[in-house]
C-alpha cells in the first residue's frame, strides 16, 4: 500500500511510519513545511485552506491523525485551537480526496473515546450514544466531517482512540515524571474509568482497519477491560517501584487544567473494544501492568 498521512510527525504519526518501513509500505505526509521532512511528502495549511492535490494523487489510503493535542490547560483559546485544529483540517482533507481523480479505497480518522463523555460504570461500544459537553460534540461534528466521503462510496473509519500509552509523549509521558518521585498517586476519587492502549497496539488496530475492506464506521481504539484511575496509578506505582500514596484532589486538578480536568483526567469512560475483538485483532497488551512493564522497562 501507499499510505497518505496528516499529524505524521505526532506521537502516533511516528509509530505509525516506523510500522510501515517495517511492513514494506511505502507512504507520503502531508506537512505545513514546505522544507523536506519526509521522503515523499505533499503540501497543506488547513488553517488557509491550501493543499497540493497533485501530491495526493495516487495513494490507496488515507490515515489522518492532525490535531491540536488536548493535554494542559483549557483556556478559551486553547479550546479554539483544539477544535479548529480539527475540523479545519478534516473538512480540506474531505473536500481534497473528492477532487482526486484516483480516490483512496479508505480513510481513517483519528477521533477519540472522549465522544462517549463522562459516563460512569457504563460500559460503552461502538453502539453506544455520543455524550453533550464540549468534547464529545467536537469529536461527534469530526467523525460527520468526513460524511461526504461516505456518500461518495469511499470505506470511512473512525478511529475512536483512548488514553496512549508510550514513553515518547501523550498522558503517560506526562505522568512520569512526579511518579517516579514517589509524588503520584489517583486522581479526585480515582473510581472514573480510564480506557487506555499501547502505542504499539493503535498502530496495529489502525493497519487492520484499514487492512480489512469489511470494517467501517466508527471503531473502538482501546485495550480490553478499561482500568480505574487509581487502578491505573497502583500499576503505575508498582511497576516503577514508588508508591502512590498522594492523590491529586479534584480542585487542585480543576485548578491546573479547567476544564480539561473534567472532560480528561476526572471522567469516566468504560470503552470496550467490541469491532477489534470481533474482527480478530489479537492485542499485543490486554493488561495494563504488563502494557506498562513493556513500555517503560
Amino acid at each position: 500500500m501507499n499510505i497518505l498521512i496528516t499529524g505524521a510527525t505526532g506521537l502516533i504519526g511516528k509509530a505509525l511510519i516506523d510500522k510501515i518501513y517495517e511492513k514494506g509500505e511505502t507512504f507520503s505526509g502531508l506537512s505545513r513545511s514546505k522544507a523536506s521532512i519526509f521522503e515523499s511528502q505533499a503540501y497543506w495549511d488547513p488553517d488557509r485552506g491550501e493543499i497540493d492535490l497533485d501530491s495526493i494523487e495516487g495513494h490507496d489510503a488515507v490515515v489522518n491523525l492532525a490535531g491540536e493535542t488536548i493535554m494542559g490547560r483549557w483556556t478559551p483559546e486553547k479550546k479554539k485551537r483544539i477544535k479548529s485544529s480539527r475540523l479545519l483540517s478534516a473538512k480540506l482533507l474531505t473536500e481534497s480526496v473528492l477532487k482526486l481523480r484516483a480516490k483512496p479505497n479508505v480513510i481513517a480518522a483519528a477521533s477519540a473515546v472522549g465522544v462517549y463523555g463522562d459516563r460512569g460504570d457504563e460500559v460503552l461500544t461502538e453502539d453506544s450514544e455520543p455524550g453533550e459537553d464540549f468534547f464529545a460534540d467536537l469529536c461527534t461534528e469530526w467523525e460527520a466531517t468526513f460524511d461526504p466521503l461516505i456518500e461518495a462510496g469511499i470505506r470511512v473509519v473512525n478511529l475512536r482512540i483512548g488514553v496512549v500509552l508510550s514513553k515518547n509523549g501523550g498522558a503517560l509521558k506526562e505522568m512520569l515524571p512526579p511518579f517516579k518521585l514517589g509524588l503520584g498517586g489517583r486522581i479526585g476519587d480515582g473510581r472514573q474509568y480510564w480506557s487506555w492502549i499501547a502505542i504499539e497496539d493503535i498502530v496495529g488496530a489502525i493497519f487492520h482497519c484499514i487492512e480489512n475492506e469489511g470494517v467501517k464506521g466508527p471503531v473502538n481504539i482501546v485495550a480490553p477491560g478499561s482500568v480505574t484511575n487509581s487502578e491505573f496509578a497502583n500499576d503505575l506505582g508498582k511497576v516503577l517501584g514508588r508508591p502512590t500514596v498522594l492523590p491529586l484532589p479534584s480542585f487542585v486538578a480543576r485548578a491546573l487544567f479547567g476544564e480539561m480536568a473534567d472532560e480528561a483526567l476526572l471522567s469516566s469512560v468504560r470503552v470496550e473494544p467490541k469491532k477489534l475483538l470481533d474482527m480478530g485483532y489479537e492485542f499485543k497488551y490486554v493488561r495494563l501492568n504488563e502494557a506498562l512493564e513493556g513500555i517503560l522497562r
